[in-house]
């Protein structure tokens, strides 16, 4: 009986979870109802912020044989957005909508470099590589990551010049593409020889 109950607890915790967390996969489109944190508020305020949540996860745990004969890390990477630690803070819905605009944005970008750090690992890999070399790749894509955003958060003022975001966005979701073999279930293709 006491294994049941265990079992059933760990189904809920991790049914819980799933729904706390969004994976990206180019189809879902973040919405105000997404941004669960208790900090939400919309009106009655003074400022406008936003904490999208979204991020990009890198973690494996294998043995060492097991990392030398692994070239593909794709599943290892993920790019996802957690509800209950996001939020919005806005003056007004009209500008709350402009930030959920920018969070996706932010999502997308997320991905973006996810699959960029995707390539970067399946490309440097070596059989005999030491895992040191991971966190140079990682500390480079998110140097690159940061700088894009603070460049698109200047130019389009957190997403409220709608049209400058929609170009951004648009470029953003077509270098994605170019990315086809990295994507997080995605196997890439093998070097020939």
């Amino acid at each position: 009986m006491k294994k049941i109950i265990t079992i059933l607890f760990l189904l809920v915790a991790v049914q819980i979870n799933a729904q706390n967390t969004i994976e990206w996969d180019g189809i879902y489109q973040l919405q105000l109802s997404d941004f669960q944190s208790v900090a939400t508020q919309i009106g009655n305020v003074k400022i406008n912020s936003i904490h999208t949540a979204s991020s990009l996860d890198f973690a494996f745990q294998m043995s060492n044989v097991e990392f030398m004969f692994t070239k593909n890390f794709n599943s290892k990477v993920s790019c996802i957005f957690k509800r209950d630690a996001a939020s919005i803070i806005a003056t007004d819905s009209s500008t709350a909508n402009y930030l959920v605009n920018f969070a996706q944005y932010e999502f997308d970008l997320s991905e973006l470099y996810a699959r960029k750090l995707r390539k970067e690992i399946y490309m440097q890999k070596g059989t005999f590589s030491d895992v040191s070399f991971l966190q140079v790749i990682y500390n480079t894509i998110e140097k690159q990551y940061t700088d894009e955003h603070a460049t698109a958060s200047k130019i389009t003022d957190l997403g409220q010049n709608e049209k400058k975001l929609l170009e951004i966005r648009a470029d953003i979701l077509k270098r994605i593409q170019e990315y086809p073999d990295f994507c997080k279930s995605c196997k890439p293709p093998k070097k020939k020889s």
